[in-house]
């Protein structure tokens, strides 16, 4: 079966963080057909466009995924097991921009670049993601540090469909731009132990 190398986003900032996204990441490894290929370092982020809110924790999980029928099929099956894992962990509907349990994003798919509707059922809770596309690569991907960072420790080298530039110069520019203390690194996953440390 021939598989696809995806990149997932994660971010929460409600509760115990770092254990949720450790919860995420076994999760992740646990959907059908799916191969875990990296977790990245964790990141401590300051929250964008709502700032009175908790600090946000953000990783990024590489996983070897079948490619599914048809170019959107895959990303598709991806953005559905994702919404369900969301409300398994509990995302409730807030504010635009707002404190999150638990938010997965499909970041990059192999090398799709597409945008097709959402079913109804992977809809994001979140106001700010009200638009009905399901855009790959994630196309706030390129200017968000608390993306870049963890993709870099992934990817540095990759440069997703429609991007002039790669991961890691995508990293340097929006680093020079927020500063580097935007994002710090918190943690580094322990494959031995299944968390990060």
């Amino acid at each position: 079966m021939r598989t696809v190398r995806a990149y997932i986003g994660l971010g929460a900032n409600v509760g115990d963080a770092r254990a949720t996204l450790t919860a995420a990441v076994h999760a992740l490894a646990g959907l059908p057909g799916a191969t875990q290929a990296g977790v990245s370092r964790l990141y401590v982020t300051a929250p964008v466009e709502v700032t009175d809110q908790a600090d946000f924790h953000n990783a990024v999980v590489a996983l070897d995924l079948p490619a599914g029928p048809g170019a959107a099929g895959g990303p598709i099956a991806l953005l559905l097991a994702l919404k369900s894992l969301e409300r398994e962990f509990g995302r409730q509907q807030r504010r635009r921009y707002g404190p999150r349990e638990l938010d997965l994003d499909v970041l990059i798919f192999g090398g799709e670049q597409l945008a097709v509707t959402r079913p109804d059922e992977g809809r994001s809770p979140d106001p700010a993601k009200a638009a009905n596309l399901l855009e790959v690569p994630h196309p706030q991907a390129r200017h968000r540090l608390f993306v870049l960072a963890p993709l870099s420790d992934l990817a540095p080298d990759l440069v997703p469909p429609g991007w002039p530039e790669s991961v890691e110069q995508a990293r340097a520019r929006q680093e020079a731009l927020e500063g580097a203390s935007a994002v710090r690194a918190v943690g580094v996953w322990d494959a031995t132990l299944d968390r990060w440390v």
